[in-house]
């Protein structure tokens, strides 16, 4: 950063100040003294000059109020920025609280304890208390409104500061014996805070400062040092929190009065005053520091002795009370900044976020992009790229080097170990030095790169594109320069503190003064010299020949690296130090494309300077982006950082030296002859080529040409000799128009020519193909209809990369371009679109495929199946099939085009759900392809086993069904292949005959297909016989259960036997009970256990009843299967003697016609009734 004084103002009557205080907020200063003195003073600058924002800008007092209320020395005063308010207090410990109404200052409150004097008062962040110490050791607390929240006496203790803590939470209290108390913000004590710069200090010391920044504008680095506290005799520690056991520590050397934080925390202001070395006078001073304790700069202020010092809002300002004077310094702050192929990098920090924000600000374009990045130490720039130096994290002591383009992407990143204090870049190369060492790595970018190349790139860091070396290193600095971090910490006594490159030296600073100049790229040590001052920022000339230097007082010098001159013992020396001093310089840059061409900023004003000679200076604070072409590029970092995510145009300026504006007046009033004479003693080819492009207005041809010439312009060589070839001078205006890019005007002219076609290859070439349509559309005579279509066509394309998919379609099928049309389409979901327009191409159109692979992954089987069927990509639209699980349509596909893999592709994903127990995905995959027998064999197992595992009844009985419908499809199957097979052939009976002699042929276990019910109806009625049971239809449920008699191999004997028992004792038919008892006890299945058991159960039974039924015995009369069994009723479980009765269409088993009715679907299989 660079600190320069910069305007005065005096007190009337040489009234002596005691303090300031700058309001962050709303920018009233605050100034209060001898007698009473209370002044609100406002700057404001008033200018419409975008050039002339910030700094450069003239500042008049806007405000100048004397405020009356004090009789005593004004010795506080503090603002409230929320609320606006202004607490000042006097010697005689009267406070009076100020607030602004209608453009005024107004007593809104006063108090007086009569006892003491106010030593601090400090708000709140939030504005919504105060605290106020007195010398005597009171504290009061009291809320914006005037109400006194809490006091306390602190006996014994002298106060002299207050503060607040960012959360509110804690109140920190200095004495005048140099103690800091810590209490809660209800004034309960917590701690004594042990100062560890007081350690080794003897003598009386007092407490006279203590700021703690609030984190308002984010920190400059996670866990950032943030509370100040500083004592009279120029100690000062600076702490994370207040229980920090590891803070800064710094000995400034100055008798201290006063300390503050700028508005983001970055830096920090001390001041007081020192003996001046040789001298017995005090010289006020302030010096600025960073949270991590760094001196940053040392500002002397004249005048006798200095009471407070106030930073502005925007930290580019700080106001110092000396004397009766307000003295007001500007400064420069050393943004993270860089300028990079027309683009603005700049980096800020947020309270939100730990990291920098970096932003990448394409200037051209007005595009931003946006990258966090963590512990940000610097920003370098060159060329197209930028390099960001960071460290790596907390807890290792490595840094990383980020290469980014220019819209942030990284492009390559290396650790290193030394800390990159300084970074400069070259167009090849990054430059890193610590105090003590430097390190170089040769960077490439992919673009760059050819093929041979890239094989090469692995091998790349033994042949030396990393290197380190060490600054003392002087003998071996020609050796290999391996890359060993170890030498680069060896200790030196005389440290880096610049370095600065260009395409073939690089130079190091040093402290002493010592410039050492190295050649590039194979780093060998070419000359040291001295210099008489040290150096805070180099910069070579584009050439290499001179060196500019400004040291840390901001004065700037030239070095001329290349002159040879005799020294004083008669010796030949390279290298001579310039006759040029400039001061209070803080920013300079060479010109890219003239060795003896730069510009400067000096306080406010930029010069240009050409063979060290000025031109007049321009008025601005703008830091210096790029210097080319006679022109320089300036960028308002101060303005863009007000608000950093919103950069505006307007901050960015370009300023036009002597010479090109010279040169345009010249043009403008004398004519080309004069400015011609004029360039040629002033070449350059920026000049050339205004000359060229003003003969080329006032169509000069041969001036023209020359111009062109001498600036190398080869396009604009050939355009002059085009158009000495053209006959109207019309046309050749035209053309000229279109080369300045005037094209409405060149169109106009050409329309008049009557020449449409040259308008329209005018807007083809500028891609306006709105206007080539409309130019197409509104002349007479036929337009082209193949330029018509190309036309649609890119105006389609120009909707299509926008995304805005209806326009494109409209376009598109104007411009008939379906394959575009299909994108669309898909990108639209519009698959009804997609349809039509795979129905209208013709048959093996190569669009066909594409169509049906985007209906192909939206599951859309019919559609895609049909766009290869009409490309004839038959098997494609089986795969289909298959990869959309439509196997009954793949089967079919299969069948109707011979291809015989389609069975063994069934079967093979078959086998492989199987292998995975996937069973019932089996059963669906054969379903869908129609194999239905497969699918029921399947079916029937699984019913089977779950009815081995004892599941559920009612489940057995729904797989059992379910089997049973898929051979009843297997049926219909069969059925339909004959019946189309016969078609026309023969009558229904003989088809379904054919039907049953294909089946019986196919498949020689016939017992699947013919019992397909059986078990099913086992179920059924056993859930019947025991849902009767257990609802009192005792006669009805033993009817049931005689029935199961019939499927013993379904259902296991002891269950339907016991169930038959239980039911006939239930019925008091003891005779079929017996029998069903002597059944169970002669089953070979019973352990002899289980048959003992049932032994005593009859037992028990018959010893009670005698073994004989009340009716004729049912156990007879109802036959066990045979040929004359009738048909059993599906609902009740009672045989049909009946004529009339319900049949299901699916399951072909009956019911009484009045017990049906009562049901909607068959108790079976489940089937609506019709």
């Amino acid at each position: 950063m660079f600190i320069y004084l910069c305007k005065k103002i005096a007190i009337p009557s040489n009234i002596q100040l005691r303090c300031v205080s700058w309001n962050k907020d709303q920018g009233f200063i605050a100034c209060g003294g001898e007698d009473g003195l209370l002044k609100v003073l406002k700057l404001e600058t008033q200018t419409d000059d975008t050039r002339l924002k910030g700094l450069a800008a003239p500042s008049n007092l806007s405000m100048n109020q004397a405020l009356e209320g004090h009789s005593g020395a004004v010795q506080v005063v503090t603002w409230n920025e929320q609320y606006q308010k202004l607490t000042t207090s006097d010697q005689n410990g009267l406070i009076i609280v100020w607030m602004l109404y209608k453009g005024s200052w107004y007593e809104e409150m006063i108090n007086n304890r009569n006892k003491s004097v106010v030593r601090g008062m400090s708000w709140n962040v939030d504005g919504q208390k105060i605290c106020i110490v007195y010398e005597d050791g009171a504290v009061i607390v009291g809320s914006v409104d005037g109400n006194r929240i809490w006091g306390k006496e602190l006996k014994g203790l002298q106060l002299s500061q207050v503060a607040w803590s960012p959360d509110s939470k804690v109140l920190i209290f200095g004495m005048a014996n140099g103690e800091i108390h810590i209490y809660d913000s209800q004034g309960n004590f917590i701690v004594k805070l042990l100062l560890q710069c007081l350690i080794n200090v003897t003598g009386a010391v007092s407490i006279v400062g203590i700021h703690w920044y609030s984190g308002t504008e984010g920190y400059v680095e996670p866990d950032c040092p943030c509370l100040a506290i500083c004592l009279d005799n120029g100690r000062c520690q600076i702490m994370r929190h207040e229980h920090d056991e590891n803070p800064v520590l710094l000995d400034t050397g100055i008798n201290v009065v006063g300390i503050q934080w700028n508005y983001c925390g970055s830096v920090l202001a001390v001041a007081g005053s020192q003996i001046s070395p040789g001298q017995d006078k005090q010289i006020n001073v302030v010096q600025f520091y960073t949270p991590f304790g760094e001196h940053l700069r040392t500002l002397k202020v004249p005048g006798k002795q200095m009471y407070a010092a106030s930073w502005e809002g925007g930290g580019l300002r700080i106001a110092l009370a000396v004397d009766s004077f307000i003295y007001f310094a500007n400064i420069r702050p050393d943004y993270k900044w860089g300028y990079c192929c027309n683009t603005v990098v700049y980096a800020y920090t947020r309270p939100d976020r730990l990291e920098y924000c970096v932003v990448f600000w394409d200037t051209k374009n007005n595009e931003k992009y946006i990258k966090y990045v963590k512990s940000l130490i610097s920003i370098t720039t060159c060329g197209d790229f930028c390099i960001l130096a960071t460290k790596a994290d907390e807890s290792s002591l490595q840094y990383v080097l980020v290469l980014c383009n220019s819209i942030g992407t990284p492009l390559d990143s290396k650790y290193i170990d030394i800390d990159p204090l300084f970074v400069t870049m070259t167009k090849t190369h990054v430059i890193v030095a610590s105090k003590e060492a430097f390190y170089i790595w040769q960077y490439r970018v992919a673009k760059k790169l050819t093929a041979m190349e890239i094989n090469q790139v692995a091998p790349t860091r033994k042949e030396g594109r990393e290197r380190i070396y060490h600054i003392d290193d002087e003998t071996s600095i020609t050796g290999d320069g391996s890359l060993d971090f170890s030498r680069a910490f060896s200790a030196t006594k005389d440290a880096i503190c610049c370095i600065t490159a260009s395409d073939k030296i690089l130079i190091m600073g040093r402290e002493s003064g010592k410039l050492h100049k190295y050649s590039l790229p194979n780093v060998s040590l070419l000359q040291n010299y001295q210099l008489n001052c040290r150096s805070y920022q180099l910069s070579l000339n584009c050439n290499s020949s001179r060196l500019a230097i400004i040291d840390i007082t901001g004065i700037l010098t030239f070095f001329d690296l290349e002159t040879r001159i005799m020294d004083s013992t008669g010796q030949q020396v390279v290298g001579e130090e310039m006759k040029f001093e400039r001061k209070d310089v803080w920013d300079m840059k060479w010109a890219n494309d003239n060795p003896d061409l730069f510009a400067m900023m000096e306080k406010t004003r930029m010069y240009v300077f050409r063979n060290l000679d000025p031109e007049e200076p321009i008025q601005t604070s703008g830091y210096i982006c790029n210097f080319e072409n006679l022109e320089i590029k300036s960028v308002l970092l101060d303005e863009i950082l007000k608000e950093p995510s919103q950069p505006n145009k307007d901050y960015m300026i370009n300023f036009e030296i002597r010479s090109l504006r010279d040169s345009r007046s010249l043009i403008e009033t004398v004519g080309i002859e004069d400015a011609c004479t004029f360039i040629e003693e002033n070449p350059h080819p920026r000049l050339w080529r205004l000359l060229a492009e003003a003969a080329l207005q006032r169509l000069d041809l041969k001036t023209a040409e020359q111009a062109f010439v001498r600036c190398k312009d080869y396009q604009g060589i050939e355009f002059v000799k085009r158009l000495g070839n053209l006959q109207s001078e019309s046309m050749k205006q035209a053309e000229v128009a279109a080369y300045f890019g005037r094209f409405e005007e060149a169109e106009r002219m050409y329309l008049n020519m009557d020449r449409r076609d040259l308008a329209i290859d005018l807007r083809i070439k500028l891609g306006d193909w709105f206007r080539v349509l409309q130019l197409l559309k509104t002349g007479s005579g036929d337009a082209d209809d193949a330029l018509l279509e190309q036309a649609y066509n890119a105006i389609g394309d120009y909707f299509a990369d926008r995304q805005k998919w209806m326009n494109a379609v409209q376009y598109y099928v104007q411009g008939r371009n379906q394959e575009r049309l299909a994108e669309c389409y898909y990108m639209l979901e519009d698959y009804d679109g997609l349809d039509k327009l795979a129905n209208a191409l013709p048959e093996n159109n190569k669009l066909l495929p594409e169509i049906a692979h985007m209906f192909v992954t939206v599951g859309m089987c019919e559609q895609a199946v049909s766009a290869f069927l009409k490309c004839n990509q038959a098997k494609a639209a089986v795969e289909t099939c298959i990869h959309l699980n439509q196997w009954n349509k793949a089967v079919e596909l299969a069948k109707n085009h011979n291809m015989k893999e389609i069975g063994s592709l069934l079967a093979k994903y078959a086998s492989h759900l199987l292998e995975k127990n996937k069973i019932l995905e089996a059963i669906e995959l054969y379903r869908k392809a129609h194999h239905f027998l497969d699918g029921a064999k399947l079916m029937f197992k699984i019913a089977e086993e779950e009815a081995r595992k004892r599941t559920k009844p009612l489940r057995v009985k729904k797989l059992y069904v379910l089997a049973a419908l898929l051979i009843e499809d297997y049926h219909e199957q069969i059925k339909n292949t004959q019946r189309a097979k016969l078609k026309g052939k023969r009558s229904e009976a003989n088809t379904a005959l054919a039907g049953l002699l294909e089946e019986d042929a196919s498949f020689s276990d016939n017992r699947i297909i013919d019992n397909a019910w059986r078990g099913a109806e086992a179920y059924h009625f056993f859930l019947l016989a025991q849902r009767q049971l257990y609802e009192g239809y005792v006669d009805a449920a033993m009817k049931t259960a005689l029935h199961l008699r019939d499927y013993e191999d379904i259902i296991p004997s002891v269950e339907i036997y016991s169930l038959l028992a239980l039911s006939a004792c239930a019925n008091r038919a003891f005779g079929t009970c017996s029998k069903a008892f002597i059944k169970l006890e002669s089953l070979d299945m019973l352990t002899s256990e289980q048959r003992q058991q049932y032994e005593d159960l009859a037992l028990e039974i018959f010893i009670k009843h005698s073994p004989k039924d009340g009716k004729k015995s049912d156990f007879d009369s109802i036959p066990e299967g045979g040929e004359g069994k009738l048909p059993t009723c599906i609902v009740t479980g009672r045989p049909i003697a009946d004529y009339q009765f319900w049949m299901c269409g699916v399951c072909k088993h009956c019911a009484h016609e009045q017990d049906i009715s009562n049901h909607n679907f068959c108790p079976l299989c489940h089937n609506p009734v019709g």
